[in-house]
């Protein structure tokens, strides 16, 4: 399955992006409400500065304790995110994020942000590619 599918498949969510300058305390508050786990970082909406993941805020939480809320993401963030391109495959983009630890990737195309795939849904992709295999050659296998 491509990317494409899975964007295709989720709807046309825009990606949730934040400036850089904001405060780790308005971008935790963003990350419940809107109950997801990272934000792009970017001005314009379009060109990519960073990533932010609650992962990101939780460790910071855990090496300065409760005063790093008070920080700008700018400090925290992961810039040059790994990014991903409509065409990459589920399996391209799952290598990707097990190699390199982490659960959202930026999709771009022509150097602008044009959404974003987590982990769940490069997963929940894939079980249905499983399902449909699966289903195709029980219907072979029964002569259907």
């Amino acid at each position: 399955m491509l990317v494409q599918q899975i964007l295709k498949a989720k709807g046309d969510d825009k990606v949730i992006t934040i400036k850089p300058g904001t405060l780790v305390s308005d971008a935790a508050r963003i990350l419940a409400d809107r109950r997801i786990g990272g934000l792009v970082v970017s001005d314009d909406g379009k060109q990519i500065q960073g990533i932010l993941s609650e992962r990101d805020i939780v460790r910071s939480l855990a090496v300065r304790g409760a005063s790093c809320l008070s920080d700008r993401i700018d400090d925290m963030m992961t810039r040059n995110p790994v990014c991903c391109a409509r065409g990459d495959t589920s399996d391209q983009v799952l290598t990707r994020m097990t190699e390199g630890r982490f659960r959202h990737m930026p999709v771009v195309e022509d150097g602008e942000l044009v959404g974003i795939v987590t982990i769940g849904d490069v997963v929940s992709s894939r079980l249905s590619e499983l399902a449909m295999e699966k289903d195709a050659l029980q219907g072979m296998i029964m002569g259907h």
